[in-house]
């Protein structure tokens, strides 16, 4: 895989470069962007191409409903440079605009998955994407888990590069695979059955391993205790992997009352009404030596539901490991979408934290299998 950045600097100028960046942002109620860090990440690689004179065409996809807009997308990368938002993707308005670029101008064009053709990894449609360019570029880390058009067929009809963000991850992941020892791995989330991979694969290549947020229910019920009316999977984790000695589960939880009141208890003292929102402070204090020893720690998953506001002991061990990153004597790399939402109103600088993946699924699918479509179809 090449990054761009081999590309010889001089040779961007004046070429048309066609760049798959992730910009599928949460908005808020007003129909703006919400959240900024994947488009800080991700204007990086568009910053670099710009500034060595490129034209950069910019594609992305937004949200679950192909309808969905990425105008307000432009509207937010404003604050990063000057962008030129075109709602069309491959038509004529879209290649009149493409026609008409200076050098170092930067056109955002419109949600990808408004042409039903990208899911289904279209071979026309990737081939009219790539005629708007000279170069491909592919920065969008987060959904290179997925065969998509504008991943996996645009590569096949243009010299395709390795965006400065994609290329971070890949570095940054693959050491995560084979971490120095002693290593922590935090995994949180909901339905086990998805995790069950990564999570055996972690208790192979890592000292530890702590379950957190819903997947811990399953360790706990596999173990024995009650789990009253908490989020469970449809799939319970096998013995083996309950039993694992270097598995971690909580020792204490924050369990939900009806009436929405919660108290920390032991496992053991969960009630039938009881719906358990968090890990507790022994759980914490369970990590806290694991954390000080650790030379490298993967975090994937807050320990509660960050949604309905416990944050709380997310924060507490966000704190912990921010302890040791800042001194040099640990490297750590944390990635979810909730984990970094969740840690977003910790106070704590994110260059503290370590690495930011902004991959969720795409990481801890490359954790498993060390390479993505989207990355293997760059060559």
């Amino acid at each position: 895989m090449k990054c761009i950045d081999a590309f010889p600097p001089a040779e961007l100028k004046g070429k048309r470069v066609l760049v798959r960046s992730d910009f599928n942002v949460p908005m808020n109620a007003n129909g703006e962007v919400g959240d900024i860090f994947r488009l800080k990440r991700g204007w990086e690689t568009i910053k670099y191409l710009s500034q060595k004179g490129a034209k950069v065409i910019v594609i992305s996809h937004i949200g679950r409903d192909p309808e969905e807009s990425l105008e307000p997308v432009a509207r937010a990368l404003k604050k990063f440079g000057p962008v030129v938002y075109i709602s069309d993707i491959v038509g004529s308005a879209a290649k009149s605009a493409v026609s008409a670029m200076r050098d170092g101008e930067i056109l955002l064009l419109e949600n990808l998955r408004r042409d039903p053709r990208e899911k289904k990894n279209d071979v026309s449609f990737a081939r009219e994407l790539a005629s708007l360019a000279e170069i491909f570029v592919s920065d969008a880390f987060a959904v290179s888990h997925r065969a998509d058009a504008s991943l996996v067929g645009i590569p096949k009809f243009l010299p395709s590069y390795a965006g400065l963000l994609l290329r971070d991850e890949v570095v940054q992941l693959t050491a995560a695979l084979h971490p120095p020892r002693p290593s922590l791995a935090i995994v949180g989330g909901a339905k086990f059955e998805t995790k069950d991979p990564v999570i055996r694969s972690f208790l192979s290549a890592y000292d530890h391993v702590c379950v957190v947020g819903a997947i811990a229910n399953d360790c706990l019920k596999g173990k024995g205790f009650p789990v009253g009316r908490s989020r469970i999977s449809e799939h319970a984790p096998a013995r083996e992997v309950c039993e694992n000695p270097h598995l971690i589960v909580p020792t204490d939880v924050t369990a939900e009352r009806l009436d929405k009141q919660a108290f920390v208890k032991k496992p053991q003292d969960v009630l039938p009404e009881d719906k358990i929102v968090d890990i507790g402070p022994d759980t914490v204090a369970t990590l806290a030596p694991y954390i000080s020893e650790a030379k490298f720690i993967t975090w994937n998953g807050p320990t509660g539901i960050f949604e309905e506001g416990y944050t709380s002991y997310t924060h507490a061990i966000a704190e912990l490991i921010a302890n040791r990153v800042s001194r040099g004597s640990m490297h750590s790399v944390i990635g979810g979408g909730d984990t970094i939402a969740a840690l977003k109103n910790s106070g704590i600088p994110e260059e503290k934290l370590g690495f930011f993946s902004t991959g969720g699924g795409a990481m801890l699918e490359f954790l498993l299998k060390g390479t993505l479509p989207g990355i293997e179809a760059l060559g």
